[in-house]
C-alpha cells in the first residue's frame, strides 16, 4: 500500500517517529511476540516517498530539498568529536529496527566502531529484560492505567470499533489490552510485519547488535538513559494526543510501512536533515497540530538530547568511544552534535554524500 501524503496524520506520524528514537520500544515489540506471532516473510514491502514525490511532485520536492539543504548539522549520521585535548571518538545516528540495510554499518562508521574502546547507547537496560520489566513494575503508571480507567472508556464508540478492528486484524484483541496505556498498545503494532519476524527469528536492533558485537571485542559497553526516563518522556505528553496517534496509526494499517521505509531511506542516505522537512511535507497541519508538535519536540527530542550530550561528556573526555544515539537527535540547533560544540567539542562531519 502506498499512502498518499495528505493521509498521513500529524499525531500517527509523530508517533512513529517518537517510538524509533526510544530503544524502549523493540522491547515492547518483544511483549507482542508473546501475545502473537509473526505473520509474514521478513520482506519488507514499503515504498519509498521521496521517490514518489521527486517523480511526482517535483517542486514539492525541490521545497522539501532546500529546507533539508538549511538543515543545521543535517548532513551526516557519522561525526567526528575531538575535546580540546585531543582525544577522539565518533557520533552516529541509528535507527532502532532490524532491517539489515541499518544493521549493517557503513564503512567508515565500521571502521569508528572496531576502532573504539568503549561503546555508548541510549541505554544499556535493552540488553537485560529483567531490568526492562523491573522498571515497569516500579512505575506501572507510565505504562498502564492503575485506577478504573481503561481505553475503551476514552474511545468514542466509532474509535473504539476502528481500534477494535485494527488489533483483530493483527492478532490482538482491546480487551486483552485494555488497561495498557494507548501509546504502549501503538508500540506493539507501530512497526512493520518484516519487522517483527524478524525480531521472532532472533534478528538484533542496531543498537543491540552493536552491544552484542562489542561483547564479542571485549569492548565495554555503557549506556546514556534509563528505562524509566525514556518511558516518561513518552508518558509526558498528553493522553488525548496518545489516544489520536494510536487511532491514526492502525487507521494507516500497512501504510506504516511506507513509512518506516522512507526513514530508512533517508538514514541510508545520511541524511538526518531530511527527517523533519519529510515530516512536514507529508502532514497537513495548523495551530493545533503546531502545538502538539512543539509538546512531542520538546519532551521527546529536545529534554533527551540534552541529557545525553550532558551524559556523554565523560566518555568523550577519554577518547575512543562509539557513540550510537537515534538519528533524529542529532540535527537541529538543540540537537547532540550543536549541543557538544557549545561544549567546547570539535565536531565534524564525515559525510556519506
Amino acid at each position: 500500500m502506498t499512502i498518499h501524503p495528505d493521509r498521513i496524520a500529524e499525531a500517527a506520524l509523530r508517533l512513529i517517529a517518537a517510538l524509533t528514537t526510544l530503544v524502549f520500544s523493540s522491547f515492547v515489540l518483544i511483549l507482542v511476540l508473546a501475545l502473537t506471532s509473526a505473520r509474514a516473510e521478513p520482506v519488507c514491502t514499503g515504498t519509498d516517498m521521496l521517490a514518489a514525490m521527486e517523480r511526482d511532485d517535483p517542486d514539492a520536492w525541490q521545497s522539501l530539498r532546500s529546507e533539508a539543504d538549511a538543515s543545521v548539522n543535517g548532513e551526516a549520521m557519522l561525526w567526528r568529536i575531538e575535546t580540546p585535548a585531543g582525544a577522539v571518538s565518533h557520533l552516529y545516528g541509528t535507527m532502532h529496527v532490524t532491517d539489515p540495510r541499518i544493521t549493517t554499518l557503513p564503512p567508515d562508521a565500521q571502521k569508528a566502531f572496531d576502532a573504539a574502546r568503549v561503546l555508548v547507547i541510549e541505554t544499556t537496560d535493552i540488553l537485560d529484560p529483567a531490568a526492562m520489566m523491573a522498571a515497569m513494575a516500579q512505575n506501572p503508571e507510565l505504562t498502564m492505567f492503575t485506577d478504573r480507567t481503561t481505553l475503551s472508556s476514552l474511545l468514542g464508540e466509532d474509535d473504539r470499533e476502528r481500534v477494535e478492528t485494527a488489533l483483530q486484524a493483527r492478532g490482538l484483541s482491546l480487551a486483552s489490552l485494555d488497561k495498557m496505556k494507548p501509546w504502549i498498545i501503538a508500540a506493539m503494532v507501530v512497526l512493520p510485519e518484516c519487522e517483527r519476524a524478524r525480531e521472532a527469528a532472533g534478528d538484533e536492533i542496531l543498537d543491540v547488535a552493536l552491544a552484542t558485537r562489542a561483547g564479542e571485542a571485549e569492548m565495554k559497553v555503557e549506556g546514556l538513559e534509563t528505562t524509566a526516563e525514556q518511558l516518561g518522556a513518552m508518558a509526558a505528553l498528553p493522553l488525548d494526543f496518545h489516544i489520536r496517534a494510536l487511532v491514526d496509526t492502525l487507521a494507516l494499517g500497512d501504510g506504516v510501512d511506507d513509512i518506516i521505509e522512507t526513514m530508512i531511506v533517508i538514514h541510508q542516505r545520511g541524511e538526518p536533515g531530511l527527517f523533519w522537512p519529510l515530516f512536514k511535507a507529508v502532514l497537513p497541519g495548523g495551530e493545533d497540530d503546531a502545538i502538539a508538535i512543539a509538546g512531542f519536540e520538546q519532551s521527546v527530542i529536545t529534554d533527551r538530547n540534552r541529557t545525553m550530550a550532558d551524559r556523554v561528556k565523560a566518555y568523550l573526555d577519554a577518547g575512543d568511544a562509539f557513540v550510537a544515539v537515534g538519528a533524529l537527535h542529532l540535527p537541529g540547533e538543540e540537537g547532540v552534535v550543536a549541543l557538544l560544540r557549545e561544549a567546547g567539542f570539535e565536531v565534524t562531519p564525515i559525510s556519506s554524500r
